[in-house]
């Protein structure tokens, strides 16, 4: 039987260092990004390890919901295959705005980060489930923290601000990962967040030095601000990818479920807003809106 992990945004930063501990835990990875070119040079540094398994690529740009669901089909079909199991789904896309912008019609935060990993999960489910004792792993955020908590409409009345969008679109994504893990609750298919703290990577490097991206009251503080966003973004993504790999790998987790595992690889309590069935309720409906399973 060979168990097979699927990483998204793999090619570089934290993906990359995800897909390169899932390879050495003995899996055989799939790494998914837009840019063929970095999905070579992903694979061939992943390959380079001396993996059990060899690595692969697939192209999709997870922005766009009609490639998430044709990935969902391919991975899919890989997995009908007699002693293939889709062991690991690891959702590590994501993405700030300095500005606002639109997706098919839909705020691109609440896209990339949300929807997204949302709806990959949705589709490959049957896959998962067929595939048990498996296990997804949703990439969370500390920027959960400073979310507008409406989710009647996929955004908040007010201005817009990047890093309170993101953080509210992740904050989505973890009420989805807490309240999908009690749906599957006895399926052998486990559901856990990874904080992964923060490193330095492509989107902590362009978008953090940008003071548009936090509310004015924060503008006023913007150098504060900005010192602390590079203190807290100044680490190797080796060790931001530890929460996932473990979360995805530890023999510990097996069979445990609605887990967030911290920066320091340790379950920690969820933040209290995800855990309300209200709210989990409200992006649950948006979710099924925006971004149904079945097509209409």
């Amino acid at each position: 039987m060979t168990k097979t992990a699927v990483v998204t945004a793999g090619t570089g930063g934290i993906g990359l260092e995800t897909a390169l501990g899932l390879a050495a835990a003995g899996l055989a990875v799939t790494v998914v990004g837009r840019n063929a070119q970095r999905g070579a040079g992903a694979v061939e540094r992943i390959n380079a390890t001396g993996p059990t398994h060899p690595a692969r690529f697939l192209v999709a740009d997870l922005a766009s919901l009609d490639q998430v669901r044709a990935l969902a089909d391919r991975i899919a079909t890989d997995h009908t295959a007699p002693g293939r199991q889709l062991a690991v789904l690891v959702n590590n896309v994501g993405a700030m705005f300095a500005r606002r912008q639109e997706l098919d019609g839909v705020e691109a935060s609440f896209v990339v980060n949300h929807l997204s990993p949302y709806l990959l999960t949705e589709l490959l489910l049957p896959t998962l489930t067929a595939g048990a004792p498996s296990r997804i792993v949703n990439v969370t955020s500390a920027a959960v923290g400073v979310a507008k908590r409406a989710f009647e409409r996929v955004e908040p009345p007010g201005g817009y601000y990047g890093f309170h969008w993101y953080g509210r679109a992740k904050l989505a994504n973890l009420a989805h990962t807490l309240d999908l893990a009690a749906r599957l609750d006895g399926t052998g298919v486990s559901v856990l967040a990874a904080d992964p703290g923060g490193a330095a990577t492509a989107m902590t490097d362009g978008t953090l030095t940008d003071p548009r991206i936090v509310s004015p009251a924060l503008r006023l503080l913007w150098p504060l601000v900005r010192r602390r966003f590079e203190r807290s973004t100044s680490g190797p993504a080796s060790v931001a990818a530890r929460p996932s790999i473990v979360a995805a790998t530890d023999a510990a987790l097996e069979g445990r479920t609605g887990l967030v595992i911290g920066p320091d690889t340790h379950p920690v309590a969820p933040f209290r807003p995800a855990t309300d069935p209200r709210l989990a309720a409200a992006v649950r409906r948006l979710s099924e809106a925006h971004a149904p399973v079945a097509r209409g």
